[in-house]
């Protein structure tokens, strides 16, 4: 078992580590010099290292770098800098935050959610002639400094992390140094990642995404990664051309986003060659895999990964092994089984998706029920329930059904969402399309399509149902399309199944 300090010390401390548009290169031994001097910082302001320091920054080098050092010194807690004062407030107390981290100009929401609970401000300053990520912290000092330590142990809580919250009270995810050391090297592996890979990270860094498969990953094999103030697919290929980099990660709207703009932008994509895409936190469409393939020439590496297994669990492997378009690939670290929905024993066939290894949380903070329903033992191996429905065939590849709170029950019979979407994404005007269900007064729940149609495409409800229906049972075929300019997105981009009947209003069918 590694910590966070351990998994980055092993690397030239002059590699370049984290870089940003028109910054100069933070090399790996600036990075662990910044560490050393976090820790003292923090402990003058009170912070002790088991503390948890909430970080509410927009995206850049500064949130990675504050991530990883922080991590060394205390507990981490990143935030959606999106949030609302009411939001900030929740997070903030069910947290127990000791401080917060914020932009040296920021006088934003959660400065007065912190004023009332008594949570210290700590302002990060930066200023674009220093190199990508280097800062100091500023705020009142302790009247008793905090205790210093030789650092923490591999058991010790690194990052904390709330759960989506999509149908009930989101829960504390706690991730030990091992956790995070163990997931990081897992996604080394599965990459093959060298100090000559550079990652272009566009995914927000308060998610585990981000902050595990871009930013550790990449630091622990002595490569680097450059860091895009946020995702903009007008602004991608300029970005690609600026950091030369060997590969990128990304959720599926983002690729998609992505490949829209790739016809126009042909030479970039021929002079700044990839080594691989990586694609994950959702299910990416075959048709948009195999059209990534074609536009970058390069093999898509489709991942599996959640918060609580400290993001990977499952990831196609590289060539020459194969890549299954419509699977999330083999077991990437942690032993992979599928598992009855009901009873706490492993079962070939489709089911729900288990998982037990290193990488693994040791359990929800302070949720015992929580923990009972997601845990249980099973041939000597404590085994944790993802909630996601698949099967796995004979080569070991994983495909997903969906989540199993997503499976729509219409009259008993179940319609995979992601079956309909599959179906849907042949259609030659749709872009992009979620299948989700909607209220039924007498079947319970229905099949619902949200689309959005390609530029200068034209279809019309009745087309799109007669194109399913001309492809799959009838009872799968979707009882309402809605076509929309853009489909509703969660904070990290990936498309919102849960809910999104009463987004658009749909409470019953017609």
């Amino acid at each position: 078992m590694k910590t966070i300090a351990a998994l980055l010390a092993d690397h030239s401390a002059n590699l370049p580590a984290i870089g940003a548009p028109g910054r100069a290169w933070l090399s790996h031994g600036d990075l662990r010099a910044l560490s050393v001097d976090v820790a003292l910082q923090l402990r003058r302001f009170g912070v002790g290292a088991q503390d948890r320091v909430a970080i509410v920054l927009p995206n850049g080098p500064e949130m990675a770098t504050a991530f990883v050092a922080i991590a060394q010194a205390a507990v981490t807690a990143p935030l959606n800098p999106a949030y609302q004062q009411e939001e900030y407030a929740f997070y903030l107390k069910d947290l127990n935050a000791k401080a917060i981290v914020v932009a040296a100009g920021y006088e934003g929401p959660v400065l007065t959610a912190a004023q009332s609970l008594g949570v210290a401000v700590l302002r990060l300053e930066t200023s674009s002639d220093l190199p990508a990520g280097k800062f100091t912290l500023s705020g009142v000092l302790a009247d008793t400094p905090a205790t210093a330590s030789d650092g923490p142990d591999p058991k010790d809580t690194a990052l904390v992390l709330h759960t989506s919250g999509t149908t009930s009270r989101p829960k504390i995810v706690p991730l030990t140094h091992s956790n995070v050391a163990a997931s990081a090297c897992h996604i080394r592996a599965s990459l093959a990642l060298t100090r000559a890979d550079r990652c272009l990270n566009v995914m927000p860094l308060f998610h585990i995404h981000g902050l595990i498969a871009a930013v550790t990953a990449s630091l622990s094999a002595g490569a680097s990664i450059w860091c895009a103030p946020g995702f903009d697919a007008l602004k991608f290929f300029g970005w690609m051309k600026e950091a030369q980099p060997t590969w990128y990660t990304a959720v599926p709207t983002m690729h998609q986003a992505i490949l829209s703009r790739a016809e126009r932008n042909a030479d970039t994509i021929g002079a700044n060659s990839l080594r691989f895409l990586r694609s994950s936190s959702a299910s990416l469409p075959a048709q948009v895999m195999r059209a990534l393939e074609t536009t970058f020439g390069a093999p898509v590496i489709e991942a599996y990964g959640m918060t609580e297994a400290a993001h990977q669990m499952a990831s196609n492997p590289l060539p020459p092994r194969a890549q299954k378009p419509g699977s999330v690939g083999v077991a990437a670290g942690p032993l992979l089984r599928i598992a009855h929905e009901l009873e706490n024993r492993l079962i070939d066939g489709t089911g729900e998706v288990v998982i037990s290894g290193p990488n693994v949380t040791p359990g929800y903070e302070n949720n015992p029920e929580a923990n009972a329903k997601n845990f249980f033992l099973h041939d000597g191996l404590r085994w944790f329930r993802t909630g996601d429905q698949g099967a796995l065939d004979s080569k070991g590849y994983l495909s997903l059904t969906g989540r199993l709170k997503e499976i729509i029950n219409r009259g008993g019979e179940k319609i995979s969402p992601l079956e309909v979407d599959g179906v849907l994404m042949d259609h030659p005007a749709i872009l992009q399309v979620v299948t989700f269900a909607m209220p039924d007064p007498k079947l319970g729940e229905e099949v619902a399509a949200a689309v959005v149609l390609r530029d200068g495409q034209t279809a019309s409800e009745r087309e799109i149902r007669d194109f399913a229906a001309s492809r799959m049972a009838k009872f799968k075929v979707p009882r309402k399309v809605v076509i929309l300019d853009e489909i509703p997105k969660g904070a990290t981009g990936k498309l919102q199944r849960i809910g999104l009947a009463e987004k658009l209003g749909l409470g019953t069918s017609d």
